[in-house]
Order: structure tokens, then C-alpha cells, then sequence
């Protein structure tokens, strides 16, 4: 029998002075016992990152038909596809075709995700921006995850001010496009 997903629920306040966003989220995540938890904080924050009407988390992980996060209009058209951690070019062409805005979030170093792309077809790549953190941020934060968390992320100036459970973190946002 395989083991199934830990749903982790994580209570935010949200203060994005970059874009105007002021939310307080109670937020679900179910994590896929593949799913690591620097994949599930890069995750949240992308959802917090990207947060507008329509937002979800998709089956992600668990589909290859889907990004990690998506934004659907009131018609359920795609309008925002976005990838967390280091997703094949296929999968970037096929988002880009398929939504006005695609992004990535990456744990990794991006430098190495980029790479990963040279060469490839990627519709529109150019207007794909490709977001990264400090070194050790994301690292630090996953290993603060409980399965009930308290979450605060406040942006600003493309610096993220997180807290944790009681854990205070901050990093610079880090964005560029794959063009």
C-alpha cells in the first residue's frame, strides 16, 4: 500500500508592498510523500509570491499534465502557469503556449537550473522569469515546517521578510528572464 500525502496547513499573513497584497490566508498543502520540504516551502512561496484571484495549488507533483501552482479566470482558462523547482524546458514550452504568464521558483542554484535549458524549445522565453532565493534560505525554512504552521511573509523592494513558526528569515528575491 503507498503511502499517502501529509497535509500541512499553514496560517499567513500576507504583506506584498511591492504589488499592493495584503491577504490573511489559511492555506492547505497536501505533500506527496515524493515531494521534499524544500520543495514545499519554495511551493508556498510561490503561491504567496504570486497570489491573485483564482490561484491554486494543482495535483503538481503527482500529474506532468499541470504546474505546482496555476491561476484560472472566473472561464477556468489558464492565465498563470507556474513551476517550482527545476521543470523540463517540455513542460515550460507547453505552459507558455497555454497561459498569458508563465514563471519558475527554484530551490536550486539558478544559474544550474538555466543551463538545464540551454538549447531548448521553450515558447516565448523571453517573458519567462525565472525566480530564486538566497543560498540557504529555502533550506533554512523548510527545516522550520510543521505539519500546523504560522506563517508571515512581508515583500519589499524584492526582499522577503519571513517568519516561521517563531523563526525569523529573510531573503532577497532574485528574478531573470530565461530569454
Amino acid at each position: 500500500m503507498a503511502a499517502g500525502a501529509t497535509v500541512h496547513t499553514f496560517e499567513i499573513s500576507l504583506a506584498d508592498v511591492d504589488r499592493g497584497v495584503y491577504e490573511e490566508l489559511s492555506l492547505r498543502a497536501a505533500r506527496h510523500p515524493s515531494e521534499t520540504a524544500l520543495f514545499l516551502m519554495t511551493r508556498v512561496l510561490a503561491y504567496c509570491l504570486e497570489l491573485e484571484e483564482g490561484i491554486t495549488f494543482s495535483e503538481g507533483i503527482s500529474t506532468a499534465e499541470e504546474p505546482a501552482v496555476l491561476v484560472r479566470d472566473l472561464t477556468g482558462l489558464i492565465t498563470a502557469w507556474i513551476e517550482v523547482g527545476q521543470p523540463e524546458a517540455e513542460r515550460l514550452h507547453r505552459g507558455s503556449r497555454l497561459a498569458s504568464r508563465t514563471a519558475v521558483y527554484t530551490q536550486h542554484d539558478p544559474a544550474k537550473v538555466l543551463a538545464r535549458w540551454d538549447g531548448k524549445k521553450i515558447h516565448r522565453r523571453e517573458d519567462i522569469l525565472l525566480h530564486s532565493f538566497d543560498p540557504g534560505f529555502i533550506e533554512a525554512a523548510a527545516a522550520l515546517i510543521e505539519r500546523r504552521n504560522a506563517l508571515t511573509v512581508s515583500v519589499t523592494e524584492r526582499h522577503l521578510y519571513l517568519e516561521l513558526n517563531g523563526t525569523s528569515l529573510d531573503s532577497t528575491i532574485r528574478s531573470v528572464p530565461l530569454g
